[in-house]
């Protein structure tokens, strides 16, 4: 059932980018580039563009379920879409646990129990059984209830934004200063770190299938969400730099900020939108992440069972239910740092498989895409390149999960190419 129109699309896609990121980052980019950060956020916002731009080609060839790992399928083949189907799916649990772990840390700040192990279990288990009982009775539901909480975390963000330009402009802006930095590294440092805060749109993708018109919503939904996540990370990061005093050691810098600005009760109004942008990022991969391993079953690239679909609600309840159990195991036996390290080093593989894809794809079906990027091919070397720089900040554990994983879904293939070779002996025997 085709239930997503293209403003739900790009609700989803911004579902999915903003999280817990932009309530933490402001004062680390503000430490490494000072006044000059905003700066910062727009050249890490123009690199991930690049991305999405060879994505919304890339996605406009298709109208099943599976993003990246379909488009790794069928430009490299069976093995490349296995061990990007595994790597995605790596990538879209650990981050929705990481959120997960989030939304426990703030909500310890109004209820302290939070963090302790029975309300932690609690917690985690109401919060994703929520979300997946109503992601089971169908994606409808689900994509409003995507679209309430894309809504309701950027309210607090526009809040912000809107008072601290009142603020400044009344003249109680700061006159903090910092030394500007010298070499590149820093800058380096500062754009990577914002690239992986736009991550993330790589899984709304996954769900094209129930798109009312995925080969054209595709891009619509990317850059609408690019443009409005680019435009709230700066005039955020903008505010931060000239409402705070030091924002380069705040911990919380957008509660500290709303503080200045609007008193306690500003502190706290951010504290809720925290808790609302982590439970929003967890509906919105609620959606897409069970098609990746539904459309893994699907081409029998996995057991059948994973693209089994309700009769009722004609969802993909065994995914779902998969998803929400793992989602569940990671968060409750992972911390916050651990889930997101382990995202973002998969995360790196994905997006260079999908951006590669776009010159094949050229040549295997010419003609056929909705969206044709101007010097696509050009762009794709691009955003390789980018890949590559981001990969080599990996650390030695990181890249050995990495290498297992990769192995697992070797192994993965192996046996799924066995079996369709055993297949046809089967079939002989009466």
């Amino acid at each position: 059932m085709r239930a997503i129109g293209r403003w739900s699309l790009a609700a989803l896609v911004v579902n999915s980018i903003i999280g817990s990121g932009v309530f933490g980052l402001p004062s680390q980019v503000v430490a490494l580039v000072g006044r000059r950060s905003p700066l910062a956020v727009v050249i890490a916002g123009a690199a991930v563009g690049v991305v999405m731009a060879c994505y919304a080609e890339v996605a406009s060839y298709f109208t099943e379920s599976g993003g990246p790992y379909l488009y790794a399928r069928t430009a490299f083949g069976r093995l490349m879409g296995i061990e990007t189907g595994w790597m995605l799916w790596l990538v879209r649990l650990t981050a929705p646990a990481a959120n997960a772990n989030l939304f426990v840390i703030y909500l310890g700040e109004f209820w302290p129990r939070a963090t302790q192990p029975v309300p932690r279990l609690i917690i985690l288990t109401v919060l994703i059984g929520i979300l997946a009982a109503v992601n089971y009775r169908g994606v409808k539901p689900g994509a409003q209830v995507s679209n309430v909480f894309t809504v309701a975390k950027l309210v607090p963000l526009l809040v912000v934004i809107l008072a601290g330009v009142v603020y400044v402009a009344s003249g109680h802006g700061t006159t903090f200063t910092m030394s500007a930095p010298t070499g590149l590294k820093l800058w380096l440092q500062a754009v990577l770190l914002l690239i992986f805060a736009y991550g993330g749109f790589e899984g709304s993708l996954i769900v094209m299938a129930e798109a009312k018109n995925p080969r054209r919503d595709a891009a619509f939904g990317l850059f609408t969400a690019l443009i409005t996540c680019t435009v709230v990370y700066t005039l955020i990061q903008w505010v931060v730099l000239h409402v705070l005093p030091d924002p380069a050691h705040s911990v919380r810098p957008l509660a500290d900020a709303a503080r200045l600005v609007m008193g306690r009760a500003g502190a706290g109004f951010i504290a809720v939108g925290a808790l609302l942008s982590t439970y929003g990022y967890l509906s919105a991969n609620m959606i897409t992440v069970p098609r990746i391993t539904y459309a893994l079953g699907e081409k029998r690239d996995f057991p059948r069972i994973f693209a089994a679909v309700h009769p009722r609600f004609h969802t993909p309840h065994f995914s779902i239910l998969t998803f929400a159990a793992l989602t569940w195991a990671f968060a409750l036996l992972g911390s916050f740092s651990w889930n997101v390290t382990l995202s973002a080093v998969a995360r790196l593989f994905v997006y260079g498989v999908s951006c590669a894809a776009l010159p094949v794809l050229r040549k295997q079906r010419p003609g056929e895409a909705w969206f044709r990027l101007p010097a696509g091919n050009a762009f794709a070397v691009i955003a390789l390149l980018i890949c590559l720089g981001l990969s080599s900040r990996v650390d030695l554990s990181g890249s050995l999960i990495l290498l297992a994983t990769l192995a697992i879904a070797f192994v993965n293939w192996l046996r799924v190419r066995r079996n369709k070779q055993e297949k046809p002996v089967e079939q002989a025997v009466p």
